[in-house]
């Protein structure tokens, strides 16, 4: 292995017992590129790209209790080409961080605290939060883009490099919420925020140019949560879910969320760069998804496939460590019960149909984006780890047939969310590759796994082993080779 450590963050936390800085958790500082790195099995010559992953890692002694979600942004990357492999891993150096750096120490209470706790004014729907750019990422117009889940500032990195540009140019005022989508037949990013103040939220669309095409209010009945969004190739689908805080607390700046089963699930379908009076609304059984699958249209109907929360304020973890009992319990999805769920709504008769795809509990599904917005015959999910905010598999389903497939990646090791990497050349939908970083507790090391996404049963056709054991986090993605080398030669020219 040729590796080189570029920098070293040097924290200011001190030795804690906290879940979620130890473990599978323990924060990374160290900032590496990485060749010629050891290698179980072959790495193909028909993958190219780059994987990339975000994961949170706090620096700095936080302000009250710590919520891992607001940990500092980190960017692991690693590309393929010609059987070859390179990674590294950075910072996001926002606003936030670098004022962070100067001062030494925290200046911005988390998730879990009242807001005058901070030191600073702060950013994202609930206000006053760091814009820690630690929860999505994905890549458009041949950059990386980070954003923060609950809106902040886009921040861009070359995907390769991890170079970083700063932030992004086109953020508006209210932010960029997590899950803004790429639609990799046309090149436009959607994206949308949400907020405290009217209208509560605002949809976009950013054209192949990085430049905003689209820009509206969305008016719903007051603040919401909503965490993804999904789209058509015709239409965005928009959500206003019964899981949103308490309106009586949230007058003294207290922020507790709270699930109203006696409100309908919402669901606001327009047309691409459809205006405000162009939204249909469509009801639904009372849920929270934090994440969608893929949508699609058939015939007059609009279908959506996404994770459906049976249990979404899951109340309190047992065996917590004082006051985080409820952070806890929003992080196990076997509280949550998330499960793969279709919804269909009839643009002419108004109508919802719902129905139940599999009893599984899973989330952080992915397809092979090559498809986004059409109708899709196959599905990668992550299973979860009871109890925990990590990955233990992966789970392969076939919509057309019914069946479904599982890997587990073995004792103490733990993936982050799948990416399909499509194989050069490749004409079928499920002809390429799984992506996943893997965090081994045994052997206290991380690796980088491809798995042959026609036969995960297999198991990994090779490993990777990065130079340092790398935190468990939240989002991934994969981007073409040939799609970043493209915007590159578009910016030249």
């Amino acid at each position: 292995m040729k590796a080189n450590r570029v920098n070293h963050v040097e924290p200011t936390i001190a030795p804690n017992e906290h879940p979620y800085m130890n473990g599978a958790w323990t924060p990374n500082y160290d900032e590496w590129d990485a060749t010629d790195m050891e290698v179980i099995g072959e790495i193909p010559s028909d993958i190219d790209g780059v994987y990339v992953r975000n994961t949170e890692n706090p620096v700095h002694e936080p302000i009250g209790r710590y919520h891992p979600f607001e940990g500092d942004g980190m960017i692991h990357a690693i590309s393929f080409r010609d059987g070859k492999a390179e990674y590294r891993n950075r910072f996001v150096r926002t606003q936030a961080f670098m004022a962070e750096q100067e001062a030494g120490h925290s200046l911005w209470a988390g998730l879990m605290e009242h807001p005058r706790r901070s030191i600073r004014p702060g950013w994202g729907a609930h206000g006053n939060l760091k814009d820690a750019s630690s929860t999505d990422v994905i890549v458009h117009a041949g950059k990386i883009l980070s954003t923060f889940y609950q809106c902040g500032d886009g921040y861009r990195l070359d995907p390769y490099t991890l170079e970083q540009f700063g932030m992004e140019s086109w953020t508006p005022l209210d932010g960029i919420s997590a899950h803004p989508k790429l639609d990799e037949r046309t090149g436009e990013l959607l994206f949308f925020n949400y907020g405290k103040y009217e209208p509560f939220m605002h949809y976009g669309v950013v054209g192949p140019d990085n430049a905003v095409k689209h820009y509206i209010p969305v008016e719903i009945p007051g603040p919401r949560l909503p965490h993804d969004i999904a789209f058509s190739e015709n239409y965005t689908i928009l959500n206003d879910l019964p899981v949103f805080w308490d309106p009586e607390l949230l007058k003294q700046d207290i922020h507790a969320a709270r699930f109203y089963p006696d409100i309908p699930s919402r669901f606001g379908i327009l047309p691409r760069y459809g205006d405000p009076s162009s939204i249909k609304w469509f009801e639904a059984a009372p849920t929270y998804v934090l994440h969608w699958l893929n949508a699609w249209e058939d015939g007059d109907e609009v279908v959506l496939d996404g994770y459906f929360q049976e249990n979404p304020v899951p109340g309190k973890y047992e065996g917590a460590p004082p006051e985080l009992e409820r952070m806890m319990a929003f992080l196990d999805q076997f509280l949550l019960q998330p499960k793969l769920h279709r919804w269909r709504f009839n643009l002419k008769t108004g109508e919802t149909r719902e129905e139940r795809l599999d009893d599984e509990i899973l989330e952080f599904g992915t397809i092979n984006q090559r498809i986004a917005g059409r109708r899709n015959r196959y599905c990668y999910s992550a299973v979860p780890k009871k109890g925990w905010f990590l990955f233990t598999g992966v789970a392969k389903h076939d919509f057309d047939t019914g069946r479904s497939w599982a890997l587990d990646l073995g004792p103490e090791r733990y993936g982050s969310e799948p990416a399909f990497a499509p194989r050069v050349g490749a004409t079928n939908e499920d002809d390429g590759y799984l992506v996943t970083f893997v965090t081994d507790m045994i052997e206290d090391r991380s690796e980088c796994v491809l798995i042959d996404a026609s036969d995960i049963e297999a198991g990994p056709v090779c490993r990777i082993m990065l130079p340092h054991r790398i935190s468990s986090g939240t989002h991934a993605t994969w981007a073409h080779g040939e799609d970043i080398r493209a915007a590159a030669a578009r910016d030249a020219a």
